[in-house]
């Protein structure tokens, strides 16, 4: 973990804060501990400290930062910056602020490198400690505000997975008791108690099955594999007896695929969207297959139809196989997605979905 996610003078303004505060007890500690001295010096010695210790630590500030910012783009350790750079900044900047204090006459210069090397004495170990310090506030700061951000990612990318599957959940619902599918199937089951009442029990127990699913207000973003294919193939049955030999269609998912978590109502979608814009318009209707397989880039779910196919990029907004995208997008981001493409007589639609 860097420390670029939050910028570096900002996460570290509050070492300017403490430092101040650290000089000063150092010099109280010192002041009360010695022989007694007029407060007058006291003052003295703190302005002294204090400017010291600014002026350093602001250098720091602006060019440690900047220098950390840099050099952790390529990878470099917070702390093998910041241990040299307190070091050199330390060292300089005290050695700037004596020859300032010199030049406009606040100290002698006839014993100015032996006060300057005393001074080093104490400012070293006070600036690696609260540098260090610093840095380490810094990381842990920088590291709780990504895990808030990632956190915050993360629960706004299930919020919009859970509305985009209420979306999906109700277009399938729509879509179940729309007049045309659902007046289609209630006559079918009519016309089959007659002459085959078993079958037409089948038909309105497949029917329930796609109500329920649609009715479902589960949470979860996603279910077996199996489930889905359930679905499916309640649909295609209800469909048959609508298109009859019009509509042949099979589902070849492999066994091992069948515990694959997908999104509830995506292979659904998928399927539908063959017979309804690629067997129905046909006069002589087509064939439609749903396959899968699995591989080293993901799980591929194929549903392919004999119609004359389409682009996505054509898919207008608002359309199911866009929404489908969307909930791909908030469920797995770019692991996973949905091609088109032609293979031999079918037009194929692939959802990629990455491996458990």
């Amino acid at each position: 973990m860097t420390t670029e996610a939050v910028p570096f003078q900002r996460r570290w303004l509050f070492s300017l804060l403490w430092t101040n505060v650290a000089v000063a007890l150092v010099d109280l500690v010192a002041f009360a501990g010695g022989p007694a001295r007029p407060t007058r010096e006291l003052v003295q010695s703190l302005t002294i400290t204090f400017f010291y210790s600014n002026l350093t630590c602001v250098l720091a500030l602006l060019i440690l930062g900047w220098l950390m910012q840099r050099l952790a783009l390529r990878g470099v350790p917070p702390w093998k910056v910041v241990i040299p750079g307190i070091l050199v900044f330390t060292t300089g900047g005290c050695l700037l602020a004596q020859s300032l204090l010199a030049a406009a006459g606040f100290s002698g210069s006839q014993h100015f490198w032996l006060d300057y090397y005393g001074t080093l004495r104490f400012a070293l170990p006070l600036a690696l400690v609260f540098g260090l310090g610093a840095m380490t506030h810094a990381t842990l700061l920088g590291r709780v505000q990504t895990m808030e951000r990632e956190l915050h990612e993360r629960q706004m990318a299930e919020e919009r997975s859970r509305k985009l599957a209420a979306e999906a959940r109700l277009r399938s619902l729509e879509s179940w008791i729309h007049p045309h599918f659902l007046f289609n199937t209630l006559n079918s089951i009519s016309a089959l108690i007659a002459v085959d009442p078993v079958r037409a029990d089948q038909i309105v127990g497949r029917l329930a099955v796609l109500l329920r699913a649609s009715l479902d207000t589960s949470a979860n973003s996603l279910i077996p594999l199996h489930q889905e294919i359930a679905m499916v193939e309640s649909y295609l049955d209800i469909e048959r007896v609508r298109l009859g030999d019009k509509l042949r269609a099979r589902v070849e998912v492999p066994d091992e695929l069948r515990e694959t978590q997908v999104p509830p109502l995506s292979v659904q979608c998928l399927v539908e969207n063959a017979v309804k814009h690629g067997i129905t318009p046909q006069n002589d209707g087509g064939d439609v297959v749903v396959g899968g397989r699995a591989d080293a880039e993901g799980v591929h779910i194929e549903v392919g139809d004999t119609g004359p196919g389409f682009q996505l990029a054509d898919i207008c907004a608002g359309h199911g196989l866009d929404k489908l995208v969307q909930r791909l997008d908030a469920i797995f981001g770019d692991r996973a997605r949905l091609t088109v493409f032609r293979r031999d007589a079918y037009s194929v639609v692939e959802m990629i979905l990455p491996r458990p």
